[in-house]
């Protein structure tokens, strides 16, 4: 890429994809350039003719092999956004994906009044993106990001931190609902989800990159759910709600499951292709409410 300009190294990224079979390549090439070099689009609007320097020019180069090997962009740049906010990645965390901005807008739907203390946890928090979008449009609220791994939760605190909300949540070491007490006005996941015999064939990116752990429903996807709807039930507090993430093809298989754990069913949300992405269940009926604040 040296002795080009920026708009040069941005169609030779793209033609290299392109070559390679890459289906986003345009795509992916305008954000590795833009991540690579720390520029923002209108940079390379005003300045795209600047030269790219012999030092960008060879990070942009290795950047380009590791995509070319079927590393997918987010990883090489370690980070990504979600909710129009930066996530820093980690090995132990998914990339953040644009689906799961439909739990975020289901979850903010059950809290109207947005200026409410509302007490939010986030089973499996990953990088943090959900509870983090989630405090960032409820000012008054605070949270609790759980997960089982000590890497993810650094990395969610660091995103919370320099997303502005790291005042307002704490996080905690944790199989799923064991490790809490307390209760919470919303409760949301995205567990994983995919059927155990069914990661091997996922794509490249996928099944190389992201972290098995969050990937691994159990046998038929669902082990997951069954332990958030076994736990669940005690942390809601009179009036929350409960917001899972889906698969495509599991909306019946998990409502059937909290039917029979007795959480009423506040319905089916679809993503924009039309798939159905996130379910949604009130607390069960009949509760006492006798949790000591977590």
């Amino acid at each position: 890429m040296q002795n080009r300009s920026r708009r040069e190294a941005l169609r030779a990224c793209t033609a290299r994809l392109q070559s390679a079979g890459v289906v986003e390549a345009a795509g992916d090439a305008r954000f590795l350039l833009l991540g690579i070099l720390g520029l923002e689009t209108r940079d390379l609007l005003i300045e795209g003719e600047r030269r790219v320097s012999a030092d960008e020019a060879a990070a942009l180069d290795a950047a380009l092999a590791r995509r070319l090997a079927g590393e997918p962009v987010a990883r090489i740049l370690g980070a990504w956004e979600f909710w129009g906010l930066p996530f820093r990645l980690g090995p132990d965390t998914l990339v953040p994906r644009p689906d799961t901005e439909i739990l975020v807008e289901v979850a903010l739907a059950a809290a109207p009044d947005r200026t409410a203390p509302v007490r939010c946890l986030d089973l499996g928090t990953g990088t943090g993106c959900i509870l983090t979008a989630l405090l960032s449009e409820l000012p008054r609220a605070s949270g609790v990001g759980l997960d089982r791994s000590e890497g993810a939760l650094r990395v969610a605190r660091d995103n919370a931190v320099a997303n502005g909300v790291g005042d307002r949540a704490r996080f905690v070491v944790g199989d799923w609902c064991e490790a809490l007490s307390g209760t919470f006005d919303l409760v949301v996941s995205n567990p994983p989800y995919i059927a155990r015999d069914v990661i091997a064939t996922l794509d490249r990116e996928v099944r190389m990159h992201d972290p098995a752990a969050a990937l691994d429903g159990g046998v038929d996807g669902l082990d997951a759910y069954r332990r958030i709807l076994d736990g669940a039930a005690g942390l809601l507090a009179p009036g929350g709600r409960l917001v899972l993430e889906i698969g495509y093809d599991q909306a019946s298989a998990v409502r059937a499951l909290a039917c029979a754990a007795g959480f009423p069913d506040r319905g089916l949300t679809r993503d924009l292709a039309g798939r159905d992405r996130v379910v949604s269940f009130d607390r069960p009926q009949g509760l006492l409410s006798g949790h000591r604040d977590a």
